[in-house]
């Protein structure tokens, strides 16, 4: 237990947007040296709270009081909370790819010798800074040449650079895979044993039972609860039963399949990597799916899952060298995405951000945007019927938000996902893939984008569901295929199967098992 006077004290925040009400009343207190979990639904205000109190909301445009380190701090902007030792790392990594890893380290705090950057100076810390978060690599390499987990501890370095006493971290493992993520933990152990506070804001229970000593639970806009954590133990059903305001009995919703006739055919699929001359993405992949089913595909990170799909459709990545796709039975020429949407083909993205939604375009003109002649009138958008179906999708979706005239970019993850999900279903397409549907979303919007998976099966639609969760397609699919290294090595039944199957099926590369 910790015996030093708490690091923070937020009373009573209260933040309001226009015909939002985003904090009301939040209170919450942070230990000295604790990791402290912030968990809650997507649109519960957690990243709001936390742009509070670093001040990319400055004083004066929010209620309530601060306490840091014992005394009342009123930040006009981020670089007064970092002069304090406050940093934040969005959940949206802050660096410039074209950028080395050092200027992005020091990009805002250059050291600076006689007016000029000393570049030596910035190399030798940005070094030793690189070396306290575990990253072995050159200080002088651009950062779009590092992988996520990579850039994030570049995040993380930058942060130290600061002299960084209580660390933000915004879902600092959403976008990585199991190892990263696993290193991503260790390190802010460490950085617990160096007396640095950190307030994480996460969505993965077990992550939480690892790493916090506390959880904070939030649900709209109101502080639910603050209990401790016992190391490596965490009462799931409590926290979700005060997210969501109910309990989740089964994550995932129970559901009769009944597939009917082959939507979707891929033959001898061939793609080649569009940099890399030789290396196969899609490597003779072979498959169907079938009308009111949903088809699972498992693989590790770069297996080339999500390079399966976007070749698919209208071959929006790599080289197409060989292969044809049937959808009901006849060939189809899919070669660029206005003939896949056409054929009846659909893909919601990974990258919602940046490959799924136009994030500055309102939600109205987001939903009709893939299917532009359903509102057309005249030659132009008929402004009538795309609120009309814009606001349907709104409240059959459960979209949170005030209207369907406000930016896509203001919604939290889990809305700008059922948002992405809305642009695809308004097409009517036949087969829809779903590329990590559920990545960064809470437990609570996770079960309405599952019975919605579920519906549009029962409707007769083919999907596919690509995810990095195992227990997730267990959860929902009735049948996998695993990849391994652009192969498709194995099909099984997702009701009869495990995950030590499938993580055996997806680290080998002999032939296609089926079930």
């Amino acid at each position: 237990m910790t015996t030093a006077p708490p690091i923070l004290k937020m009373r009573d925040i209260v933040k309001v947007f226009p015909g939002v009400r985003a904090l009301d009343g939040v209170t919450m207190t942070v230990n000295t040296g604790d990791i402290h979990a912030i968990c809650g639904e997507n649109g519960a205000g957690k990243s709001t709270l936390m742009k509070v109190l670093s001040g990319v909301y400055p004083h004066g445009d929010y209620e309530g009081q601060i306490i840091y380190r014992g005394e009342e701090v009123a930040f006009k902007d981020i670089k007064g909370s970092e002069k304090e030792g406050i940093v934040i790392i969005h959940q949206e990594l802050a660096l410039i790819p074209e950028l080395s890893v050092a200027e992005n380290i020091f990009l805002g705090n250059e050291l600076v010798q006689r007016g000029l950057i000393d570049r030596r100076r910035s190399m030798r810390e940005a070094t030793d800074l690189l070396a306290r978060v575990g990253l072995e690599v050159d200080p002088s390499t651009p950062v779009k040449n590092l992988g996520v987990g990579q850039q994030q501890l570049v995040e993380i370095a930058k942060a130290l650079s600061k002299n960084v006493r209580l660390l933000i971290l915004d879902e600092p493992t959403a976008a990585l895979n199991e190892d990263d993520s696993a290193n991503l933990l260790d390190l802010m152990r460490g950085l617990q044993g160096r007396g640095i506070t950190s307030i994480m804001i996460s969505h993965k229970l077990n992550e939480i039972a690892a790493v916090a000593n506390a959880v904070t639970i939030i649900r709209d806009g109101r502080t639910m609860e603050t209990y401790p954590v016992v190391a490596g133990q965490v009462d799931e059903d409590r926290i979700i039963r005060a997210m969501v305001g109910r309990s989740l009995d089964n994550r995932y919703p129970e559901h009769v399949s009944n597939p009917g006739e082959v939507a979707l055919e891929v033959r001898d699929w061939v793609v080649e990597h569009p940099v890399v001359p030789g290396r196969l993405v899609c490597d003779h992949s072979n498959f169907v799916a079938r009308r009111g089913e949903i088809l699972g595909f498992a693989g590790l990170m770069g297996a080339g899952r999500t390079e399966l799909a976007r070749s698919l459709f209208g071959r929006s990545y790599g080289i197409h060298r060989s292969g044809t796709v049937l959808m009901h039975g006849q060939e189809v020429e899919l070669t660029d995405v206005r003939s896949a949407i056409r054929n009846g083909l659909a893909y919601v993205p990974e990258d919602r951000k940046s490959l799924g939604l136009n994030l500055i375009d309102p939600i109205k003109a987001t939903i009709v945007s893939a299917h532009l002649k359903g509102v057309e009138r005249r030659g132009l958008v008929d402004e009538r019927a795309e609120r009309r179906i814009a606001e349907g999708y709104r409240k059959s979706l459960r979209i949170k938000a005030p209207s369907v005239d406000i930016g896509v970019g203001t919604l939290s993850g889990g809305n700008q996902q059922k948002v992405a999900l809305a642009k695809w279903m308004f097409p009517d397409p036949d087969v829809l893939i779903l590329d990590e549907p559920t990545r960064g979303i809470d437990v609570g919007a996770k079960y309405e984008i599952y019975k919605l998976i579920q519906d549009l099966a029962d409707q007769g639609k083919a999907v596919i569901v690509i995810s990095s969760e195992l227990p997730e397609l267990l959860g929902i699919s009735d049948r996998i295929h695993t990849i391994c290294e652009g192969r498709i090595t194995g099909e099984v039944d997702a009701k009869t199967t495990d995950q030590e199957t499938l993580m055996r099926l997806m680290t080998t590369t002999s032939g296609t098992a089926a079930a």
